[in-house]
């Protein structure tokens, strides 16, 4: 270690990390400490989350926490998942598709693809005063698409439709600025690879079939936007799916007693996809079940295509979303829904954190609405507070 161990009690986190921050900073001559693993008791309680706020929203500290009762009988098998971790926070990659590698995937390899996944998470039930929390997520390399960069911001509550996909606003100097988190992550993607992305595929999770084609014009009109923005006349065709998981669809093996159509946990084989017969009669939708079950019953993910300019056979998008799920960077298996969209989860999941400190000085909802800071026009919710550069790359790997 560059810095020698730190011993704290919880309720000194935040002390105990600015006084590593500014340890490391001294002893590095000013360069960034690269990771800082932090062993935390086991009845952490919201210890992790304090802890997160702090190294992602004000030190801009790339993190790894273990806890004491795991890294006390340290297994093989706990230090390679840890280990999984923190290759990706680094910079690195576990797993690339071989037809990533050989530029064989089709409408991906030939022309800069960038592959978005979106998701919103709301508070809990009687929880009247958090915001809903909405992630996008975007590739930033290509062909190979396995990392991703993330964006989080809070949003009225309940609201299903993601406000900062693209916006405008005026500013004294320049006039209308335009921005959002599609803007951002183009240009991120631009940054990273060199080129412009000339195809966008877009997985959206969270989305009840009463919401489909609301949530499809507000957003496929807000992409449009962003890439206008960018360029005249850039207008990438999009491909727009939205992925679900709360459905009471299971697939079942015809024959449960012939092993070579189940796994070991006697649930369909990982890959199998049903688009006919319990299928929309008219849409383009599909069930994917990318995962081996190893408890229960394996739920396959719903994917609804809403919409297609880049002409995706069946087939072909079948084969690409199966395929990402083998490249989900905290595990070695495949998993159960695209990883795009199970980052956005992530990282929407993770960024109520960020949010708690607040409701806790407040205590209700009138102190909270009286401290909101937001422009007129965005309904009074209260800012996140804004991401390290650095850990937007990896806020949802950690």
């Amino acid at each position: 270690p560059v810095i020698p161990i730190y011993n704290a009690k919880p309720e000194q986190v935040e002390k105990a990390l600015k006084h590593v921050y500014h340890v490391s900073s001294n002893k590095t001559k000013g360069k960034e400490l690269e990771l800082l693993l932090v062993i935390l008791p086991d009845n952490n309680g919201s210890l992790y989350g304090d802890l997160k706020r702090i190294c992602e929203t004000d030190l801009g500290l790339i993190s790894q926490c273990c806890l004491t009762k795991h890294v006390f009988k340290i297994t093989k098998q706990y230090l390679a998942n840890v280990s999984l971790k923190i290759n990706v926070k680094m910079g690195g990659r576990n797993t690339v598709l071989v037809d990533a590698v050989s530029c064989r995937i089709p409408l991906v390899s030939d022309i800069p693809t960038i592959i978005f996944g979106a998701d919103v998470t709301h508070p809990e039930n009687g929880e009247d005063s958090s915001p809903s929390i909405a992630a996008v997520v975007a590739s930033q390399d290509w062909p190979e698409v396995t990392k991703y960069a993330g964006l989080v911001c809070a949003q009225p509550q309940r609201q299903e439709l993601i406000q900062d996909l693209y916006k405008t606003w005026h500013d004294p100097v320049r006039g209308v600025v335009s921005g959002g988190m599609i803007r951002d992550l183009l240009v991120s993607f631009r940054r990273a690879t060199g080129q412009k992305p000339q195809r966008i595929i877009f997985y959206r999770d969270g989305v009840s079939e009463g919401q489909f084609y609301q949530v499809l014009l507000y957003e496929l009109d807000a992409i449009r936007k962003a890439c206008a923005s960018l360029e005249p006349n850039y207008q990438p065709p999009v491909t727009f799916i939205v992925v679900q998981k709360r459905h009471h669809t299971r697939l079942f093996a015809n024959n449960h007693r012939d092993r070579n159509s189940t796994d070991r946990s006697g649930n369909i084989l990982p890959g199998t996809v049903v688009d006919t017969k319990i299928c929309h009669p008219t849409e383009f939708d599909f069930y994917l079940c990318s995962h081996a079950g190893i408890q229960g019953t394996s739920r396959p993910a719903h994917y609804h295509v809403l919409w297609d300019e880049n002409n995706f056979t069946a087939d072909g998008i079948q084969s690409l979303t199966n395929n990402l799920c083998y490249t989900y960077a905290r595990c070695t298996r495949s998993v159960s829904v695209v990883p795009p969209a199970y980052y956005a989860h992530l990282a929407a999941f993770r960024a109520r954190f960020y949010t708690e400190p607040d409701l806790q000085e407040t205590g209700s909802t009138g102190g909270r609405g009286s401290k909101t800071t937001r422009a007129a026009g965005d309904c009074g919710v209260k800012p996140l507070p804004a991401l390290k550069e650095n850990v937007k790359r990896v806020m949802f790997y950690c």
